[in-house]
């Protein structure tokens, strides 16, 4: 035989947003039925800020992309101010060129140069060497074997309006000479040309 037992009168409360916040919370309190309205705004408000400090905790692990162009268009590295840029080869150089340091942080400069990132850097047909990114194409002979300036993984450009493009006795260049040097009364190239055709 089933017994039936006669709800006892409990008193549900709800809140009514015409009511004042201290009759809410009189409502609220009898007999621990219903939790009171403060409790689920401060509930609600932690869950808020839980889920902004995930989601800028996240964001903050997420890398930043610092590659950016430098005078002349060459290859940069992006400070933390998002507006200084300074050029691939003033990375790791030991000074702090960057407001906070960041071109000189330990965990860039620390394994060079497989700790910088690879936009930084150009390696040299012979596997030993390396040089900056903002150096290929630069006309200086800065890998040694000049495959900075002509192979085609530099993928160079002609000689620019400054440059007189001959094949040079100086192994300091490559394919051009700087035009400053024509007409200096010194053979820079292997056929004269820039004693007797180029001018500055």
């Amino acid at each position: 035989m089933n017994k039936t037992h006669p709800q006892r009168g409990v008193h549900v409360a709800t809140f009514d947003s015409t009511k004042s916040f201290s009759e809410a919370k009189a409502c609220c309190t009898r007999r621990r039925v219903c939790i009171s309205a403060v409790a689920l705004l401060v509930l609600a408000a932690l869950a808020t800020i839980v889920g902004l400090a995930a989601t800028l905790g996240l964001l903050l692990h997420v890398p930043v992309n610092r590659f950016c162009a430098a005078s002349n268009n060459r290859t940069g590295f992006l400070c933390d101010d998002g507006v200084t840029c300074v050029p691939a080869s003033h990375v790791c150089n030991r000074i702090r060129d960057c407001r906070n340091g960041e071109d000189e942080q330990e965990k860039l400069c620390d394994d060079l140069p497989s700790s910088l990132p690879g936009y930084l850097v150009f390696h040299c047909s012979n596997p030993l060497y390396w040089i900056y990114a903002d150096q290929r194409c630069n006309g200086m002979n800065d890998c040694g074997d000049c495959s900075d300036e002509m192979e085609s993984l530099a993928a160079c450009p002609p000689c620019g309006s400054e440059w007189w493009s001959c094949t040079p006795v100086l192994y300091e260049y490559c394919t051009c000479i700087p035009k400053r040097l024509c007409r200096d009364s010194i053979q820079h190239c292997a056929s004269w040309s820039d004693e007797y055709i180029c001018k500055p």
